[in-house]
């Protein structure tokens, strides 16, 4: 909603409105703090609304556990909007593929509910802040904002350089970490990942929407296809409605938003994914190489695109304005895979995430305020064209990736967090946003409560605490856990204790905790290092005792 005065005074701001920036406005909210949030757009969601991308890239225990109880209130609202559907799409590259206004409606509706003040079409041009401390930020429409707290969830990290804070973007150089997907040698800041200007078409059979070929088309002809070279090293082959020649699914139902007639899939494709640009230094360029790669992809799948007949071309694909939002059917925004990244004393790097022998989850970050898991998923970056998939193991949120080095009073609250361009490949995801910005929004309400400095977290263990219980107390979880659930007695105590490391010993094999069985040895060490780190001192000499009662006890 618009404000009629030209400064608004919150606790909590929060600058821009994707998923993370969405997340963090509800979790600030939820502690009962005064919130805004801005976007550079006309709608909040990001992802799932301005970039016509509500196809979600989530880690295959979503449906069960490793997700907040906000992120699950979000999805199931979608399939109560289609009357309970799984997956109202269809897609097969998510279990959950549904219309860019659904998603619009329904966060709208939380923000609202939540009592969130949005504003909308405007972006930060100027930032006033000394010595670390952000005083207040202004948008390109004249409106100020002051606020005790706030959090950068701009798409492309925006807020902090504007602030005075040292951000990253590109390739920090395999010199800098040792990880070997980094580019070769020292930091490389134009080894930008691709980025998409999607687009949504419906199918009408019989129909012919093809018109003159758009610009440089002929210059961008040869890279249009259904092949995809596949992360395993082979060419992956598709058709367009049926399984193709090696068996995949079919290119029409890969990221399929509606799956009733006229049927809605968004084009998310190898063949308008563009690469060898700057949409961080030069966001125009960007996008206009965007959308006419996209133009080339939609012109090449209505007239040569080959048909399981035989023929060629799809006539019948009708660019889908009402659907994206927009006046042409082209996403209103550009889906950014990587933003500035905020500089902090450690960053998370590949190395964290990696599978780690012997142990079911990533190895143990101090700090966890969220989970998330996706592997590390790097498209074509520039001078470097060769795509990286890596496996990960599930892993953690730390809160050092979210305060920037020096911050009294800001924090990364998006894909900007303190990882190197290879880890952040694996937050950067749907989930994975949300859970980040969840995370900054709870530390974030409570710093403005307490006038508190953001960096204090890093240093003093009882602020640490505090916000890791309002986070289980929110239904967050702290770590990997499958058979602990939220509604469970013990959730907020296995998983405080967890993000202390109680789980470093018998049980750092398996996500099922197992909280009834006894502890063992190996546990009952971990859960004394992990007691010292809470400042408890609980007697756990009886091994007799079932796990989860031991944790109990530790946090009492």
């Amino acid at each position: 909603m618009d404000s009629p005065d030209p400064t608004v005074t919150v606790d909590v701001a929060v600058v821009g409105g994707g998923l993370g920036g969405v997340a963090a406005a509800l979790a600030a909210a939820r502690a009962g703090r005064s919130v805004l949030v801005t976007d550079e757009y006309s709608r909040v969601g990001g992802q799932v609304t301005t970039q016509a991308l509500p196809a979600l890239d989530e880690h295959p225990h979503i449906e069960s556990f490793g997700a907040s109880a906000s992120y699950r209130a979000f999805r199931a609202a979608v399939r109560a909007h289609y009357g309970g559907v799984a997956n109202p799409g269809g897609g097969w590259v998510s279990r959950l593929c549904f219309e860019p206004a659904v998603a619009g409606r329904i966060l709208d509706e939380l923000l609202a509910e939540a009592g969130v003040t949005v504003l909308t079409g405007r972006s930060p041009v100027a930032v006033r802040a000394t010595d670390g401390r952000v005083h207040d930020v202004t948008l390109d429409d004249g409106t100020v904002i002051a606020a005790t707290v706030f959090c950068d969830a701009t798409e492309r990290g925006d807020l902090a350089p504007l602030a005075g804070f040292a951000t990253l973007h590109g390739s920090e150089g395999r010199d800098a970490h040792g990880e070997p997907d980094a580019v070769p040698g020292g930091p490389d800041p134009a080894a930008q990942q691709s980025f998409t200007w999607c687009a949504l078409v419906e199918h009408h059979p019989g129909a012919d929407f093809t018109g003159p070929a758009p610009a440089r088309y002929a210059e961008l002809r040869h890279r249009l296809c259904f092949d995809i070279a596949g992360w395993d090293g082979d060419v992956h082959r598709y058709r367009m409605f049926t399984d193709g020649p090696d068996g995949k699914p079919p290119f029409w139902t890969y990221r399929r938003l509606r799956a009733t007639a006229p049927e809605l899939v968004v084009l998310n494709w190898a063949s308008n994914d563009c690469a060898g640009q700057d949409p961080l230094g030069d966001p125009a360029g960007a996008e206009r190489a965007g959308r006419e790669l996209t133009a080339a992809f939609v012109h090449w799948l209505r007239t040569e695109a080959p048909r399981e007949d035989g023929g060629r071309g799809f006539p019948g694909l009708r660019l889908a304005p009402e659907a994206a939002g927009t006046p042409d059917g082209f996403a209103e925004a550009p889906y950014l895979r990587e933003s500035r990244r905020i500089v902090v004393d450690r960053p998370v790097t590949g190395h964290d995430l990696a599978p780690v022998e012997g142990r079911a989850r990533a190895r143990h970050l101090p700090g966890s305020l969220g989970v998330t898991w996706y592997h590390v998923d790097l498209h074509e970056r520039t001078g470097h064209p060769a795509p990286v998939y890596r496996p990960t193991a599930p892993f953690t949120i730390p809160a050092s990736a979210l305060v920037p080095r020096g911050a009294v009073n800001l924090l990364a609250a998006a894909k900007n967090l303190g990882a190197t361009q290879i880890a952040a490949a694996a937050y950067r995801v749907h989930h994975g946003e949300w859970a980040v910005g969840e995370a900054a929004g709870t530390l974030a309400a409570r710093c403005a409560a307490q006038r508190r400095s953001v960096g204090d977290v890093l240093t003093d263990p009882a602020l640490l605490i505090a916000v890791q219980r309002d986070l289980v107390a929110a239904g967050v979880p702290l770590a990997w856990i499958a058979d602990v659930s939220t509604d469970d007695p013990r959730f907020a105590a296995v998983h405080l204790a967890a993000a202390h490391g109680a789980l470093e010993g018998d049980r750092r094999a398996s996500l099922a905790v197992e909280p009834d069985r006894p502890a063992g040895c190996g546990d009952v060490d971990a859960v004394r290092r992990a007691a010292l780190a809470l400042g408890a001192g609980p007697s756990i000499a009886d091994t007799t005792r079932p796990f989860g009662a031991v944790l109990e006890d530790l946090i009492r």
